[in-house]
């Protein structure tokens, strides 16, 4: 992606604030990458533990040259009752902490606009920073400039997340099973209690989720990874309700989809990816199916089981992303005496992390087992994968029925349940039975399976038009580079 020719976009300046969090982050350092393609300044904030998970970012930064700094704020673990050095949301032992935890991001308000009133850079133009740092706009008032709101989501799970705060659907509901219809929405949507965006109660976070929703009102515009193609009415409608300037600049996985840095996103893989691409190579294009949940998601031992035995049932290649470990020694034991070896010809078991889009993006993925965070989700999209919707909790349900229901590029496994962050549920809730049944319903290759794979593919090519030059997320880059520095120069 070339700079945009624009005089004086060089002195534009963004301050990029992503929650800390992997599936936050991960989608923040594309857009620092963007930005500095197009030819503006970036400070990318940070922490200590982030910054040494972003080493393959900082080397790409030198590598190429973009014009992204990042900087190192001290996290006050501690004082907010955290273990030292727990600075990541995954790090969290318990949801009871989250709280905590954004509180403690909070208290990084001083260091960071002492921070940036003191930088030798080019005087901010624009804090983007995620939704759940209410705290930014203070930020970015004192300084007299813009703040963005990024959630991460999508634009129909932030129609449906909006709704729910501005109507408090949820507030006398007991029954975490009772249907909640969205009032307003453009098709009719109705979702159970506990399957809503915040519909799972955590400690301490009422107040939190009212002043991020306050913020949301007070915000100069939205950033959404996502394309007008895709969702063209949900984020239309979301301009309308919220009466803001919506931003679709995704996906924002495509920065990479010309270069070789598409296996240095995020932490390090254990695998060798030379490895990974051999064993993939020796596979029948869209054979093989990718299992991975993310890096929040914790799920339970027999669950595991349940889904490892699915796979077997299913006769079907496939690549199992699995965070067992020391956490679960029951499962480690119950791959290695028992089921990894007769599988290991047409199974390949990834302990932690793996390089999901270099996966994603063979040809020998047919298909994508996923608990359909959004970066997973639009990750899919773009290489074409039809999915298998596996959603555990927060606005996970809600992506499921954008896939299954409206894009119609994926089938349900059929999770009645939700699997409460943070808390391990000791029984399945999906059997070997529905793993085989929803494997065989999307790769077999009968007609219907064929559909899926059709509208995977024509949405993989809407996503490359719209980011590539002159599609739509890539005129929005421009004119929201354009936008703020003319908002600064008018202020200037």
């Amino acid at each position: 992606m070339s700079g945009d020719g624009q005089s004086g976009s060089a002195r534009v300046h963004f301050v990029l604030v992503p929650m800390m969090a992997q599936g936050h982050i991960i989608p923040m350092t594309d857009m620092a990458s963007l930005l500095a393609e197009h030819g503006a300044q970036v400070t990318f904030i940070t922490t200590p533990v982030n910054a040494s998970r972003l080493a393959s970012f900082a080397a790409h930064v030198e590598e190429t040259g973009l014009a992204v700094r990042l900087v190192e704020l001290h996290f006050p673990a501690a004082k907010f009752g955290l273990p030292d050095g727990c600075e990541t949301v995954d790090m969290i032992q318990s949801q009871d902490l989250l709280s905590n935890f954004l509180e403690a991001c909070a208290a990084l308000r001083e260091p960071l606009k002492a921070h940036l009133r003191e930088q030798q850079l080019p005087p901010p133009s624009c804090i983007i920073s995620d939704t759940m740092h209410w705290w930014t706009g203070d930020v970015a008032r004192e300084l007299g400039i813009p703040r963005l709101n990024f959630s991460g989501f999508c634009g129909f799970s932030s129609l449906v997340s909006y709704i729910i705060c501005r109507d408090n659907l949820l507030k006398h509901i007991t029954d975490e099973n009772e249907l909640i219809t969205i009032p307003g929405f453009p098709t009719p949507l109705e979702l159970a209690k506990a399957k809503c965006p915040g519909g799972i109660p955590i400690p301490g976070m009422e107040q939190i989720r009212e002043k991020i929703y306050q913020e949301e009102l007070r915000c100069n515009g939205v950033v959404l990874n996502s394309f007008k193609e895709l969702e063209t009415l949900h984020i239309e409608s979301f301009e309308q309700v919220t009466r803001k300037k919506v931003w679709t600049v995704g996906p924002m996985c495509l920065c990479h989809q010309n270069s070789n840095t598409i296996a240095a996103r995020g932490n390090k893989a254990p695998i060798d990816e030379a490895d990974c691409l051999q064993w993939l190579d020796s596979m029948k294009p869209g054979s093989v199916i990718f299992v991975s949940f993310g890096s929040l998601t914790c799920t339970a031992p027999q669950q595991l089981i349940e889904l490892g035995l699915g796979l077997e049932a299913s006769k079907k290649p496939f690549i199992w992303v699995i965070k067992a470990g020391d956490k679960f020694p029951e499962v480690e034991e119950w791959l290695s005496d028992g089921f990894e070896e007769p599988v290991k010809e047409r199974g390949m078991i990834i302990r932690g992390w793996a390089p999901q889009v270099m996966i994603l993006w063979h040809q020998a993925i047919g298909g994508f087992m996923t608990h359909c965070g959004w970066n997973s989700t639009i990750e899919s999209i773009c290489a074409g994968v039809p999915m298998i919707t596996w959603p555990h909790f927060a606005e996970q349900f809600s992506n499921e029925k954008l896939v299954v229901d409206v894009l119609n590029i994926g089938v349900e496994v059929g999770v009645e349940g939700v699997t409460r962050w943070g808390h391990e549920h000791k029984e399945a809730m999906v059997t070997r039975n529905d793993v085989e049944r929803a494997v065989y319903a999307l790769m077999d290759e009968e007609k219907a399976q064929e559909q899926f794979r059709v509208r995977a593919k024509e949405c993989a090519i809407k996503a490359r038009r719209a980011f590539d030059e002159e599609g739509s997320s890539y005129n929005n880059i421009k004119l929201l580079i354009q936008e703020m520095g003319n908002k600064m120069n008018a202020c200037g």
